[in-house]
């Protein structure tokens, strides 16, 4: 004899008990569910009224028989149905009937079998891959990056920031971030980092850019001061040199000066060769000079282990989380707006990039592929969270989705069972 349903502590309940899509939703829902069981229950009772009045005839005829015949089948139908479907979801009348209260009694065994259902349906590489195929997701992702999907992302970003940002202001999580991250830039060797750095820009051209660039701003600085090194050269000078020959000497010293940093621009000069001849041994030093890397770690540490170092890096990340904080606050937020405005940018390039997409296409198939070597482990989870539900609740939620549409199986039983029992009264009385 099957058991019914062993009540769940109230605890276990509010933890494992599946959700239902909404209260609107589900409020909807026990009214539908009431309005369809209070049609069927009307209907049988209908059934019962019209059997007790066709008996209460004196003189009954054919029509009276008739009646009698098709309300007698419609209570036999509509109650064999009614137990049918209570049979379902409980015990009829409580009464302990073997083989009711089926979804109860039987909750591991369909969370079994959902489960090798899933593994077996859905998580396989043939339909996964072919899903993918047909879904086009490096497109689709693209269009949605590009338009709907920019507002959405910048919101949960922007949202999740000031958490973030107030997170990362506990003194604990400081502290611990300043003991990691300070002994892992203590050990790290900062000398060949720096070497690599200067060979590839000076490999690239780009340090040879940079130094005609600041040269050319050194040049316009000594025109645009030339008055200001006037003054200098007079403030040094004694007091009986006469001014003329202050000023020529102010003069000779912008010149030569000038002169110095052209013959710098002038990529085939001397002094550019022998700058390039001092960057090169630089990065000499920097990637095989045992004395340099000491000397580059020793620097870096001290600045690390400085108090007013510290202090300032302390100060403008202080200022800088104010900032972010008030501006994440405003309703016409420009973290929101430049982080909504670049989300855009990224989706409108990927949808303009089929590479990029088939990139992405690529990347969703391997993760699909992993996903099927999880199937029998994911199969299993979703059958042991199955298996977690509270049974009551459980039985609760799966009335409230399929009760309604069972109430019209009471309905057309109790229907289909007059009309047959009319049925079988006409042909007993035609052929009898």
């Amino acid at each position: 004899m099957a058991s019914g349903p062993q009540p769940q502590p109230e605890s276990a309940a509010l933890l494992v008990a599946p959700p239902f899509a909404s209260d609107r939703a589900e409020e909807a829902a026990r009214r539908r569910l009431r309005r369809n069981r209070r049609l069927a229950t009307g209907l049988l009772a209908g059934m019962g009224v019209v059997f007790v009045g066709t008996h209460l005839a004196e003189a009954p005829g054919f029509a009276v028989l008739l009646l009698r015949s098709g309300a007698e089948a419609g209570i036999v139908g509509g109650v064999a149905d009614w137990f049918a479907v209570t049979a379902l979801f409980r015990r009829p009348l409580g009464l302990p009937i073997p083989h009711t209260a089926i979804i109860p009694n039987s909750k591991d065994r369909i969370a079994r079998t959902l489960g090798r259902f899933i593994e077996r349906n859905f998580l396989t590489e043939e339909i996964l891959l072919r899903k993918l195929a047909d879904g086009q997701v490096g497109q689709r992702f693209a269009a949605w990056l590009a338009a709907p999907g920019a507002p959405v992302i910048a919101g949960l970003v922007a949202g999740a920031l000031p958490g973030l940002i107030r997170s990362l202001e506990d003194h604990d999580l400081q502290d611990f971030a300043n003991r990691t991250l300070g002994e892992q830039l203590r050990r790290a060797d900062l000398a060949p980092i720096l070497g690599r750095v200067v060979e590839l820009a000076t490999a690239s051209g780009e340090a040879d850019i940079l130094f005609e660039r600041a040269i050319g701003i050194g040049v316009g600085w000594l025109e645009e001061n030339r008055n200001q090194i006037d003054r200098l050269v007079e403030a040094r000078s004694r007091w009986w040199v006469p001014k003329t020959v202050d000023r020529r000497i102010a003069a000779a010293i912008v010149s030569a000066i000038a002169d110095l940093l052209g013959d710098l621009r002038q990529p085939d000069s001397e002094a550019r060769l022998k700058f390039r001849e001092a960057l090169t041994g630089l990065i000499e030093e920097l990637l095989r000079s045992p004395a340099r890397r000491d000397q580059i770690n020793a620097s870096k540490n001290r600045i690390l282990d400085s108090p007013e170092v510290q202090a300032w890096l302390a100060s403008i990340w202080g200022q800088l989380s104010r900032t972010a904080l008030q501006d994440l606050a405003d309703p016409a937020s420009k973290t929101r707006a430049a982080l909504e405005h670049g989300i855009a940018l990224v989706g409108r390039a990927l949808a303009a990039d089929d590479a990029m997409q088939a990139h992405v296409d690529a990347v969703v198939r391997r993760l699909a592929v992993q996903l099927v070597a999880w199937r029998r482990k994911l199969g299993g989870f979703v059958a042991e969270v199955v298996r977690g539900w509270d049974t009551r609740t459980l039985t609760d939620r799966l009335e409230l989705v399929v009760g309604s549409d069972l109430q019209y199986i009471r309905m057309n039983g109790t229907i289909v069972g007059a009309l047959v029992g009319c049925a079988i009264f006409l042909m007993s009385r035609l052929f009898g």
